[in-house]
This record gives C-alpha cells, structure tokens and sequence, in this order.
C-alpha cells in the first residue's frame, strides 16, 4: 500500500492533543486518543512525537505562541490609557464571559510544566512574558510580579468555582497591589 502525502497531519495532530486538552484534561491525553480525535493512524502520532511530552510541548509552543494568547490579549488590553486595574478588570470580565475553555487549556498545560521537566522552560517563558507585559504599566517588578500572581489566582479561582464575576471585587483587589484607588 502507498503512503498517502498528508502535509498537514503533524498540525492536525497537535491541534487534536489542544482539542483534548481543552475539553477533557491532560490526564485523557494518551497517542491513541490524539490519533482518533485527529482521524489520523496511531503510528502517525508515534512518528511525529515520540513522546506524550513531545507533544505537550508543541501544543504549549502553539497556545502560548498564537496570536490570541494570554500574553497577546493583555499586551494589547492594557496599551489604552485607562487605568492599569480597569484594564486588567475588563480582560478578566471578558475572559469570564467565554474563555472558560481556553482558560483551562492554558493552566492544563501550564500546570503540567510541575511533572513534566520539557514543559518548564515554555511555561517559565510564558509567565516572563506576562510579568514582562504587566511590568510596561506598574511601578516595578515586584509589583508585576504580584499582579501575575493575582491574577493567576484569581483565574484559577474562576475555573474552580461556579460564582459570578464580581467586577468590584476584582478591581478592588487589583488596586491594592497597584496602589491605585
């Protein structure tokens, strides 16, 4: 039999390992369930990526690499003039109104860098970038760095609980670490 020239099938297979990651978790990862989701052979998963961290790496490469990551979307929500904390405020409130499901991606892979050691260094660039990007609008360091621990906290909060955005509360906490009232 003929090997059938699919150019795409490496793309189609990491965007499936995303799919499953999204919806069902990192622990539903496996080649077998990466292969049926990309309608591709199991040996077609085995041959591009040798191992599941092989793949985890080219998925976290492609999420946090995107034009429409984390790091992109507050790049561009804080570059307006308003208020650091109103900025911050309304990419939560919009990542609350229908990012449930990339939000979870992204902590699934981001998270999986604490067992998996080919992780780390993409996810210690990812949290740079953002400590990075909050770092343009506040007084120093430290206090991006704070704030990327806010807000990862409070994502992490979102995802974990079924309450309503409080868009207040939020700002209020926000502006405890920015000073800002």
């Amino acid at each position: 039999m003929a090997r059938r020239y699919d150019p795409d099938r490496r793309q189609r297979i990491i965007d499936a390992a995303i799919r499953i990651v999204e919806l069902k978790g990192i622990d539903v990862l496996s080649h077998r369930t990466v292969a049926a989701e990309a309608d591709v052979p199991l040996g077609s998963t085995t041959y591009h990526f040798a191992s599941l961290d092989d793949l985890l790496v080219a998925a976290l490469e492609q999420v946090s690499c995107a034009p429409q990551t984390a790091v992109h979307i507050w790049s561009e929500a804080l570059e307006d003039e308003t208020p650091l904390t109103d900025g911050i405020t309304s990419v939560l409130e919009e990542y609350a109104s229908g990012r449930r499901g990339s939000i979870r991606l992204e902590y699934e892979l981001y998270l999986a860098a604490l067992r998996r050691p080919p992780l780390q260094p993409l996810a210690a660039q990812w949290l740079d970038d953002m400590v990075a990007v909050l770092a343009r609008h506040t007084r120093d360091l430290p206090t991006a760095r704070a704030l990327a621990a806010l807000i990862d906290g409070l994502l992490l909060q979102f995802l974990l609980t079924d309450r309503d955005f409080d868009r207040e509360e939020v700002r209020s906490a926000l502006a405890r670490v920015t000073g800002e009232q």
